[in-house]
């Protein structure tokens, strides 16, 4: 198994994890929220499916990632990752807006929920689950680069957040605390929450796919590439692709009268240098320009 496959394989392995132990939380919220009518726990059961729905976007996109280079895709095909993140932006948003809209009408028709130890139980169980997930899928995304834990890891986290919601709007309603404008209250703002996530989402792996800068720090680059002997001046630097696959392109202005073989000899070193000491660059493309006299 090649360095690519067995990279994906790991995530692979990963995803198909969380999304069990996602599917189990959300149909435990789901099943028990229909049975006591708490809309809150229902809607925060559908955010936990979403999280199973993404990793399944996720393996998806895997598939697709770990293919090799080929004719078509010179580069590679490691975006798709990126690509089919906006996939689970997408459903997100396709959530939060059927959550709000469920909310808006338990404020207009209310629905009293019955809330008891179980309520309780199931709420805290299924939270320390999401948190353990969270940290497990953050800490494996961020040590494998991978667009698709690291994002769905902050999905994951938005889901505890909401469920400590739940449980303030269970004790709100055990206690009959505004208990018919509480719960739909909470499932709008669990929706609201579910919407931050979405955006975030899509504004990462937006900004990967429209070639954002991926190097904000050029200056790094600047010191790494005047510490190769004979180079003169370096500007005009780009940086761009996922944080796993940056592409680096920038000028050199060397000795005018320096022959080819020396200056092929420099912008190997300078290629040699940069992603050595920057691991994240796969490949670097040095033009060549002779210094103004």
């Amino acid at each position: 198994m090649d360095n690519i496959n067995y990279h994906y394989s790991r995530i692979r392995r990963i995803l198909i994890l969380t999304l069990a132990l996602n599917w189990t939380v959300a149909i435990a919220k789901i099943i028990y929220g229909v049975i006591s009518r708490c809309a809150s726990m229902t809607a925060d059961g559908f955010h936990s499916l979403s999280d199973g729905t993404s990793n399944i976007i996720g393996l998806i996109g895997i598939h697709f990632a770990c293919q090799p280079k080929d004719s078509d895709h010179p580069y590679g095909h490691k975006k798709y990752e990126t690509f089919f993140s906006l996939g689970i932006a997408a459903l997100l948003f396709l959530v939060c807006f059927n959550l709000f809209k469920e909310g808006v009408k338990r404020l207009f028709n209310p629905v009293i929920p019955q809330v008891d130890l179980n309520s309780f139980i199931i709420m805290l169980i299924t939270m320390a689950i999401n948190f353990w997930v969270m940290r497990y899928e953050y800490n494996k995304g961020v040590m494998l680069k991978s667009d698709i834990l690291t994002l769905d890891s902050m999905h994951t986290k938005a889901d505890i957040f909401t469920s400590l919601s739940v449980i303030i709007a269970l004790v709100a309603i055990k206690l009959k605390l505004a208990y018919r404008v509480i719960d739909p209250a909470v499932t709008i703002m669990i929706s609201l929450f579910i919407a931050k996530s979405a955006y975030e989402v899509a504004k990462h792996s937006s900004a990967i796919l429209c070639d954002s800068a991926a190097i904000l720090d050029v200056k790094k680059i600047v010191d790494i590439v005047l510490g190769v002997r004979g180079v003169n001046t370096c500007h005009k630097i780009r940086t761009r692709g996922r944080p796993d696959d940056i592409h680096v392109d920038l000028h050199v202005q060397v000795n005018p009268d320096m022959h080819i073989d020396n200056a092929h000899k420099i912008s190997s070193a300078i290629e040699e240098a940069i992603k050595s000491r920057i691991p994240c660059v796969t490949d670097v493309v040095v033009h060549m320009e002779p210094k103004e006299k």
